[in-house]
């Protein structure tokens, strides 16, 4: 102070130093605590946030929170991003247009018809050729809850996707269509990866995974106005005995402490429906052996209950979509799902009576093998064909796929284990001198993979957390890729039509599977080829297989007659290569034989016939080169292709 005015301090009352003062410096001490033991990093950076929508998809969730959760129309959204590469994946584009057009789709069981932004009708091949050079589209399926009310979705759709142009500042190039033929009406919509400039479409993940849902949903509240009570209550009771993983199970999964869970009686009217909905439902879980009635209010959930209810939902789901799509008298509800076996179990062998795309987002397949004791087997496979599925009535096998971890994933976790649980590139160097940069990449990249999964964390530095269950993880993650289930094709045509073809079958092989011995269709099916064969004269009294020269034979007869019906359709000759001759044409199609699956292989004066492998499915539409050797039929990309691709 300045001046020379005296002051006379004034002392206040006197106030309590104790108790207070202990815990205003305790709350001090663990928060300065909390803030020398926090990282002093940023966290990781994810790229949730780069692309298109971002900023419009965060304002739709904040005006969405004008209204309580419960009173918004709810509306469920899934999106796939579908990567071309060359060949098969280019073509997957325009057999996902052709798959969400096929028959039963639509309210009368016809197929369904593709709109777009103005027109009721769009041509699907005029928009799959428009794609042919973008890098990936968008495949997204938007299905409101009170789908039933809407009457025609087209409209919805519409609306929706000009907020969602509206979202992203650009003009969208896409088709829809709607499918009737689940409980849950929805719609198949369809985007291409370009902008309206014609650059390729990014679109931020935020808004991809909460930014559409959020805009769907204000959408359709808008539409039908927010849900009322009765709405409300009444969708809550339906929970009840769903057979699937329901909100009402979040509810219970939030309030129990590992399995065990107190359901007390709530105060007031809504805490007592809350509570008759929760004992109503546990009442349901106990029925389906997932719960245990303690009394008193006490329930014991079951280990892996919520895993349970999920698979049962999907079963359900599966057997609803079988049932529309099997011919008339096949019987799926007692279908058998083969990735529930145990590794251990004998493979099953079967005719396919249905196949189609598992996920009808991301063109994963299934198959509907029925074996040999009429049994239906529903078993999702891999594309091991390179898109070239067997046809219906195809004999196949179905057997278990050992799942495995990558090498790179065994580095990983013995690194870990070395340098108590986490993994790093300067780690890895350190425990391995020689590991080149390129070599360590690519384990990071792995990892990255691992992290979208959910299996792996990295913090800000670049330092990688390894579970201990880590192999067992990263072996479920490559599971779900590869596929459980592999499959051999051992016939691409009938049992019946294999029965009176002069041609070498599968029915005249040596192969014999265990179960068949034991089935009644298959033994019929021998007997009548026999008695065929000994008609023909190609099999004496007492035989019952054929030689290796008749099935020589056999083989050619029929590859000629085969040849002969392409020379008249085509009007081209037929070519039979001998041992060191070549031939060079384009990959056209395919043929299926008695003795397998052929590819034609053919130019403007003629084609030749040659086995059909999945390695040369990913060249149909190219320029091959054809060469015979002794030890069979090889092929090689043309020269003239390889230089325009080196260009």
């Amino acid at each position: 102070m300045s001046g020379d005015a005296d002051f006379t301090p004034r002392l206040g009352k006197l106030r309590d130093t104790g108790a207070g003062s202990s815990k205003r410096f305790r709350s001090r001490l663990l928060k300065a605590a909390r803030q020398l033991s926090a990282p002093q990093t940023k966290p990781a950076f994810t790229g949730a946030r780069i692309g298109r929508g971002n900023a419009a998809g965060l304002h739709a969730r904040i005006r969405s929170q004008r209204l309580p959760r419960m009173r918004l129309r709810r509306v469920v959204v899934k999106v796939h991003i579908a990567r071309a590469k060359t060949g098969i994946g280019i073509r997957a584009y325009s057999r996902h247009i052709d798959y969400i057009q096929r028959d039963g789709v639509d309210r009368d069981g016809s197929g369904g018809q593709l709109y777009g932004r103005d027109d009721s009708e769009v041509d699907g091949r005029a928009f799959a050729d428009r794609s042919m050079d973008d890098r990936h589209q968008f495949r997204i399926i938007v299905s409101p809850e009170d789908a039933d009310q809407l009457g025609d979705l087209k409209e919805t759709t519409r609306r929706l996707m000009s907020e969602m142009e509206r979202d992203l500042s650009t003009k969208l190039d896409w088709v829809a269509v709607d499918h009737h033929n689940t409980g849950h009406p929805h719609t198949h919509i369809v985007v291409r990866g370009k902008d309206s400039m014609g650059q390729d479409l990014v679109i931020a993940r935020d808004y991809l995974m909460k930014g559409l849902r959020a805009r769907a949903e204000e959408t359709l509240t808008q539409e039908l106005g927010p849900r009322r009570d009765i709405e409300i209550a009444k969708s809550r009771h339906r929970e009840i005995t769903n057979d699937r993983f329901t909100g009402l199970d979040r509810e219970l999964a939030e309030q129990s402490n590992k399995g065990a869970l107190d359901v007390s009686p709530g105060s007031g009217a809504i805490g007592r429906f809350k509570n008759s909905l929760q004992e109503q439902r546990l009442s349901h879980l106990e029925q389906l052996h997932l719960a245990k009635n303690l009394g008193d209010g006490r329930w014991e959930l079951a280990p892996h209950w919520e895993r349970a209810l999920k698979a049962m939902g999907r079963k359900g789901d599966i057997i609803r979509t079988l049932a529309a799509g099997v011919e008339p008298g096949k019987d799926v509800s007692k279908v058998r799902f083969f990735d529930e076996r145990t590794g251990d179990t004998p493979p099953i062998i079967g005719v396919v009576i249905q196949h189609g795309p598992e996920d009808e987002l991301k063109d994963r397949r299934f198959m509907l093998v029925e074996d040999f004791h009429g049994t239906p087997w529903y078993a999702p496979v891999t594309d091991e064909l390179g898109g070239a599925s067997p046809p219906l009535g195809a004999v196949v096998e179905l057997r278990p796929r050992p799942s495995r971890p990558r090498r790179a994933d065994r580095t990983i976790a013995e690194i870990a284990t070395r340098s108590g649980g986490v993994y790093s590139d300067e780690l890895h160097a350190d425990a391995d001198p020689s590991a080149s940069s390129a070599y360590r990449l690519a384990h990071k990249r792995r990892l990255e993979a691992l992290r979208r999964a959910g299996i792996v964390n990295r913090n800000g530095q670049g330092v990688w957390e390894i579970a201990d269950d880590f192999i067992e993880k990263a072996a479920e993650f490559e599971a779900a890729k590869t596929g459980s289930v592999a499959m051999k094709v051992h016939s691409w045509t009938s049992v019946e039509a294999q029965i009176k073809v002069h041609a070498q079958t599968w029915l005249d092989s040596e192969y014999r599977h265990p179960d068949l011995a034991e089935s009644k269709q298959f033994s019929e099916a021998r007997r009548a080829r026999i008695a065929f064969l000994r008609g023909k004269g190609l099999l004496k009294e007492g035989e019952t297989g054929l030689n290796a020269d008749i099935r020589k034979q056999l083989r050619l007869e029929e590859l000629r007659r085969a040849g002969e019906a392409e020379s008249r359709r085509t009007q081209r000759s037929h070519r039979v290569l001998e041992t060191g001759e070549g031939f060079e044409g384009k990959f056209e199609r395919t043929t299926d034989l008695a003795q397998g699956r052929m590819a034609i292989v053919g130019n403007e004066k003629a084609f030749v016939m040659v086995p059909w492998r999945p390695e040369i499915e990913r060249q149909r539409g190219r320029s091959l080169v054809i060469e015979a050797r002794e030890r069979g039929i090889g092929w090689r990309i043309s020269d003239a292709l390889k230089r325009g691709l080196s260009r």
